[in-house]
């Protein structure tokens, strides 16, 4: 019996016009939200999340204070606008809460919370639109917000989800093929080549997952280029305006900016 949607024409087509491995157009603002110490707004395609970051500050709580490190705290909320749902995600849905621990546990090991013993790093997640990879696009997302905010981190964390239809493997999967083929959320720190999380929402044969987290780690390294890209972008148009001039570091350490 076939799919009721068509995934994938015999044209090599997917139901939204890309290819196979191609991914959904990326947009990022990197503008300062509120008083938020740093913030992002990323889309993929038509999933779209604003992340703000504060911190790292004092711990409002005594039992949240670690002694050699700070805490990390993430919330998620979703926009009730965000989605066709009838149902309100509340903060307490099991969706919402699985989000936040994920990125909770995604970041603890990447981002440097030893030079901020006793004190607490916030991070706030809105859900603006959603169309499949909510996930990716939280991971990115807080990647770019911590690294708005100045917070020191081992390297970039890049996301992606993918997936197989009958045997032809997809990768940045919408709510429709999402709801009708086994996937995988993969993120990777690409300069080290590390696996910083590998999440299954459905079974896949070994087979098939090894081929889409390979294809995962390739556009791990496209998606690192388009957000280093805007964080540089970011850093040059604050030193414009503080009226600087000269060569600086981009925020991931590995290339000099140009002269401005």
């Amino acid at each position: 019996m076939g799919s009721r949607v068509e995934i994938l024409n015999d044209g090599g087509y997917r139901s939204d016009g890309r290819r196979q491995f191609e991914l959904r157009d990326i947009t990022i603002n990197l503008a300062q939200q509120g008083q938020a110490d740093g913030s992002a707004v990323i889309t993929h395609g038509l999933t779209q999340v604003l992340v703000s970051v504060f911190g790292p500050r004092e711990a409002k709580m005594r039992s949240q204070t670690i002694h050699d490190r700070a805490n990390i705290n993430v919330e998620v909320n979703v926009a009730a606008f965000s989605t066709g749902e009838r149902r309100k995600r509340s903060r307490g849905d099991k969706r919402i809460l699985e989000i936040g621990s994920t990125i909770k546990s995604t970041f603890e090991p990447v981002v440097q919370t030893t030079l901020y013993p006793r004190s607490q790093i916030d991070v706030y997640i809105t859900v603006l639109q959603q169309d499949g990879g909510l996930l990716q696009a939280c991971i990115n997302g807080t990647t770019l917000a911590l690294t708005n905010a100045g917070i020191p981190m081992a390297d970039f964390v890049c996301a992606v989800t993918g997936g197989v239809h009958s045997t032809s493997a997809l990768l940045d999967l919408t709510t429709l093929e999402e709801n009708d083929v086994p996937h995988v959320t993969v993120a990777m720190m690409p300069k080290t080549g590390k696996v910083a999380l590998v999440t299954m929402e459905t079974r896949l044969h070994v087979e098939r997952f090894e081929e889409i987290f390979r294809l995962a780690g390739e556009a791990g390294k496209v998606l690192h280029k388009e957000m280093k890209k805007a964080v540089m972008g970011r850093t040059s148009t604050l030193v414009n305006a503080m009226g600087s001039r000269g060569s600086g570091v981009d925020r991931d350490g590995d290339e000099q900016m140009n002269e401005l």
